[in-house]
């Protein structure tokens, strides 16, 4: 069984958005207790966003960003035996955001 966790922030900063080494350290940050394969591959968007991966033993956590839209998606996929809220605890700590709309599911 897996947890996906899926959740939406609106009103972020755009700097924030952009800070490709700020999004890679909260997916760290947020797999604290997961075994992580690697470190996050980071990618800068043509269209001034930024899609970042880390790949987890069995999941992932994943983020994009919108900056003229002041938004971030974020999306991690953990084994139900790990709390992914933690994750979106660590993102809702260090990003302002206005609101944040999230949904959790039961995978497998």
């Amino acid at each position: 069984m897996f947890t996906h966790l899926i959740a939406d922030f609106h009103g972020v900063p755009p700097a924030q958005l952009r800070d490709g080494a700020l999004l890679s350290g909260l997916l760290i940050a947020g797999a604290a207790g997961f075994s992580a394969i690697g470190a996050p591959l980071v990618r800068h968007l043509p269209h001034d966003g930024v899609a970042a991966l880390l790949l987890l033993d069995t999941c992932h956590m994943t983020v994009h960003t919108v900056p003229e839209r002041e938004l971030l998606l974020l999306d991690v996929l953990a084994p139900a035996a790990h709390d992914a809220r933690k994750a979106l605890d660590v993102f809702t700590r260090r990003l302002p955001a206005r609101e944040i709309h999230g949904d959790t599911r039961e995978r497998g």
